[in-house]
């Protein structure tokens, strides 16, 4: 099955049923590391699920680093992909997250270049704007200010929320958070989404039964 294919069907599941999901694969052992903690809140959700491939930079809010990259750079890597794009913005000052990290501005550029949700690992700032423009967005905190704001690399590793987050990971976004899925594993997660709604199906739907049953005693 082709990639955007499973993505298309993973948005019809929420992030939960999908780490539940990768719990009943064999030999799979990441399921503690696999979602995000609870530092890591949705502030603007454009849709149920948003669901697409990790394009990851580090970045320093609030001081004039020694090297810095071109900004070009991590806009590029989303501009070129051809499916869709979660932006995954991680600022790695000492004081993280007292300087935004993203603001109205970014997320329009995010959403001119086809991204479909953006996650701070840091604080962002004017979300009635960042909800105007319909972009989906996960970060650490809000605050009202940023310094000179450089771009410090672009397509490694980075942390959010406790959650390792590899450029190309997949992504599944929404109220509750998110969820990585390695794409090794993809294929096989989106068929056992299925499998765990049908069961979580046929045992809330006989749990309403005996709801009705006891309140008609």
């Amino acid at each position: 099955m082709e990639l955007r294919d499973i993505i298309e069907g993973l948005k019809e599941y929420d992030s939960a049923t999908v780490q539940n999901a990768m719990m009943t694969i064999d030999n799979y052992d990441n399921e503690q590391i696999d979602y995000s903690s609870p530092d890591l809140k949705s502030y603007h959700l454009q849709s149920g699920t948003v669901v697409g491939i990790a394009i990851t930079c580090k970045v320093t809010p609030l001081y004039e680093p020694k090297k810095k990259l071109d900004w070009d750079e991590y806009y590029d890597a989303i501009d070129q992909s051809d499916l869709p794009v979660i932006g995954v913005i991680v600022d790695i000052e000492k004081n993280k997250g007292r300087g935004a990290v993203m603001g109205d501005g970014m997320a329009l550029k995010h959403k001119v270049l086809g991204a479909v949700g953006v996650i701070n690992g840091g604080s962002i700032r004017d979300l009635p704007g960042i909800a105007e423009v319909g972009m989906s967005v996960w970060a650490t905190g809000r605050v009202p200010g940023h310094g000179p704001f450089n771009l410090i690399e672009t397509q490694t590793e980075v942390e959010v929320g406790d959650l390792l987050i590899k450029p190309g990971d997949l992504i599944v976004g929404d109220s509750d958070g998110i969820t990585r899925v390695p794409v090794d594993i993809a294929e096989e997660t989106l068929k056992c989404c299925k499998e765990v709604r049908d069961f979580e199906t046929g045992v809330f739907d006989e749990l309403k039964k005996k709801i009705i049953n006891t309140k008609g005693n």
